[in-house]
């Protein structure tokens, strides 16, 4: 349904991005941000989806910082090569390329940052530093309490499941405290309950998830 797509950020580094355009007019736009485990096949169906219900979708590949056209699965050592690559690009680097693809749908509307897992993290700091952004959706991203303190300027929505392994109650229930205008839903799920390709997937509380995003982003 979609296209890959060459971007360029303000540093001139140069991304692809997969791209997802609706049948008729767009009632706004979707930056899709990846998982540790780049654009892959997950990831472009999440945008696809996104088309589907009348928004452009695009996922700019983060991982592309270092080398093009890394995509991995969701096994054990998929998991751990992701790591690694998560750990090479910064927030401010993913941010530059967040920023660059947004800034390529403009015109589409409204746009809001939807991130999971790191893309989660990623999309809280999107609602706190970009001014290309409208609003923010984050799916159980492991850093937003320890970003907490910062912010945001535009409206944000967080999910997170109450059974993920990666990010204790505590954190949740310190981000629902410290941001208490912020929606925070919780779900009888664990880690990555979006993912259909994932063995924590929930179906049950992916489709709510994916309701109040699309209520929250119009």
């Amino acid at each position: 349904m979609g296209e890959m797509i060459d971007l360029t950020a303000t540093d001139g580094h140069k991304f692809a991005a997969y791209k997802a355009v609706p049948a008729g007019a767009p009632k706004g736009g979707v930056v899709i941000v990846q998982e540790i485990f780049g654009v892959n096949s997950h990831i472009r169906e999440v945008c696809d989806g996104y088309a589907k219900d009348g928004f452009i979708a695009i996922a700019p590949a983060l991982f592309d910082r270092i080398e093009p056209e890394i995509t991995l699965g969701y096994q054990p050592d998929d998991v751990q090569q992701g790591l690694k690559y998560r750990m090479q690009v910064s927030d401010e680097d993913a941010l530059k390329d967040i920023d660059a693809a947004a800034k390529a749908i403009s015109d589409a509307g409204e746009i809001t940052v939807i991130g999971y897992c790191w893309g989660g993290s990623l999309a809280y700091l999107s609602a706190c530093r970009l001014t290309s952004i409208n609003k923010a959706v984050g799916y159980y991203g492991g850093q937003v309490a320890q970003h907490i303190a910062e912010a945001p300027k535009v409206p944000v929505l967080l999910h997170f499941g109450d059974t993920d392994a990666s990010i204790p109650m505590t954190a949740v229930e310190e981000v629902k405290a410290k941001r208490p205008d912020i929606p925070v839903y919780v779900y009888e799920a664990g880690h990555g309950f979006n993912c259909d390709q994932r063995g924590s997937y929930d179906a049950a509380s992916a489709k709510l998830a994916l309701e109040r995003t699309l209520e929250f982003i119009g």
